[in-house]
């Protein structure tokens, strides 16, 4: 059973308007974080041994953004997607990314329509992208024409089809899959749409037990199913929640901290001035924020702190940062430049 919310000690407090006030939004936080404790005990059914995964899409869907999820196949990706889609009460769809794939298959076309009196008028037709959580499968498989046109979605919520807006379905997220081994046919994304992305969820192989458990409940004569929990929505209620969660001054400094010195125009760590071909610009920072949030809102806090900084460091900052010729030189990763960027916050 989920515990009342936990308020985190920051070195300022959090300022609420009122007492009146806060108590309401005490209410309201839970409320989510009794909902939430269900939706992941559901999830946890269907999905064995990925509990940050699903807590990282969590975090993502409540935060209203897009996450990019990268594994070998067969990790459950497109089942996550599938389950996150049915117990959250949306109305989600599955494409199925190729070279030949084109921007009208998936944003939608007009065709010319004849009526009784031969009067002849456009009619608009809309592509799978018309849906609340949209599943993009091997989305580096497209061609970049139709990776500008779903960064258009992602972006603004809604395509221009004919020189006319057509706007998306509220919510709207995208949950994109990759796969990090085989690159031959692929078209990487470019840096712009990798930004659009909240997280990038590392998605990688279940334990022991997990995997255990998983074989026996998959391979009977039934399996269990999703059952929904939230409504899109109460989904909306808690985006709008999320960005009235208070957060702390030492919070905000973190944030600030962790992001600028991953540049290294104005880093003062030598790895990320040596290594570091381009760092994380000011969407890193909002992304990281709102993360923050809803991380505490998905624990039952009332604030975030800067564990949760820590804890979601590494999901907003490795799509956003690129390794020079140096750091390849010399064996360096992504991920330990990402852990000394947060060595000086522990």
């Amino acid at each position: 059973m989920a515990k009342g919310p936990q308020f985190v000690s920051v070195n300022t407090e959090p300022l609420l308007p009122s007492s009146e006030e806060s108590a309401h939004l005490l209410a309201e936080v839970e409320a989510l974080g009794h909902r939430l404790a269900l939706v992941r005990e559901r999830i946890g059914r269907i999905i064995f041994g990925q509990r940050e995964v699903v807590d990282q899409a969590l975090i993502t869907l409540i935060a209203g953004g897009h996450a990019l999820l990268i594994g070998v196949p067969g990790l459950a990706k497109t089942r996550l997607v599938e389950t996150l889609g049915t117990i959250l009460g949306l109305e989600d769809k599955r494409i199925q990314c190729t070279p030949d794939l084109m921007p009208a298959d998936i944003i939608g076309s007009e065709v010319l329509e004849e009526d009784d009196n031969r009067r002849r008028s456009f009619r608009f037709i809309p592509g799978p992208v018309f849906c609340q959580l949209l599943m993009a499968d091997e989305i580096n498989r497209a061609s970049p024409r139709t990776q500008s046109a779903l960064l258009q979605a992602m972006q603004e919520g809604r395509v221009s089809v004919a020189g006319h807006y057509h706007p998306l379905p509220r919510p709207f997220h995208v949950l994109a899959t990759q796969n990090p081994l085989e690159q031959e046919g692929t078209y990487p994304l470019p840096e712009a749409q990798l930004d659009r992305f909240l997280l990038q969820i590392d998605v990688g192989y279940p334990d022991f037990e997990a995997e255990r458990s998983m074989l026996i409940a998959t391979t009977g004569l039934a399996e269990e199913r999703p059952m929904p929990v939230m409504t899109a929505q109460e989904l909306l209620q808690a985006q709008r929640l999320v960005r009235r969660i208070p957060v702390g001054e030492s919070v905000v400094e973190a944030i600030l901290a962790l992001v600028r010195s991953g540049r290294p125009d104005s880093s003062t760590i030598p790895e990320a001035q040596r290594h570091v071909a381009w760092g994380p610009g000011p969407r890193a920072s909002q992304a990281l924020m709102l993360a923050c949030r809803a991380r505490a809102l998905l624990e039952n806090r009332l604030a975030p702190s800067v564990d949760d900084v820590l804890a979601l460091a590494a999901p907003v900052l490795r799509h956003r940062m690129a390794l020079n010729f140096a750091a390849r030189a010399d064996g360096v990763t992504l991920s330990q430049i990402i852990d000394r960027l947060t060595a000086p916050l522990q």
